[in-house]
């Protein structure tokens, strides 16, 4: 399996903070995300990123975020296989300390 690359949620927050337009997915489930869920993440359950192809842009790069980083790290091989730009967000949600919104 090839790399993926990897962002920390410290890394992340700062790149939010400098106001980046970053595209992030959050694949936890819909209990998991009304915990709330980083500002501008979408939400798209692990299970339906297969059926979910065509709300993704080759040309872009998704971060995925999830509760540990381990489904993420799944949905980010599966994404890069299927020829997507993908990035992990290491420690999930649990690492998480910047904002968190409730989902919209």
């Amino acid at each position: 399996m090839d790399t993926i690359k990897t962002i920390t949620t410290d890394e992340l927050e700062q790149k939010l903070k400098n106001g980046e337009d970053l595209l992030l997915v959050d694949v936890r489930e819909d209990e998991e995300v009304a915990e709330g869920m980083i500002p501008g993440a979408k939400h798209i359950k692990m299970g339906e990123i297969p059926e979910s192809l065509d709300q993704f842009d080759k040309d872009k790069e998704y971060i995925f975020i999830c509760r540990s980083g381990n489904r993420s790290g799944n949905v980010a091989h599966y994404m890069q296989e299927q020829g997507y730009k993908v990035v992990n967000m290491e420690g999930g949600m649990m690492n998480w300390a910047g904002d968190t919104a409730a989902k919209k």
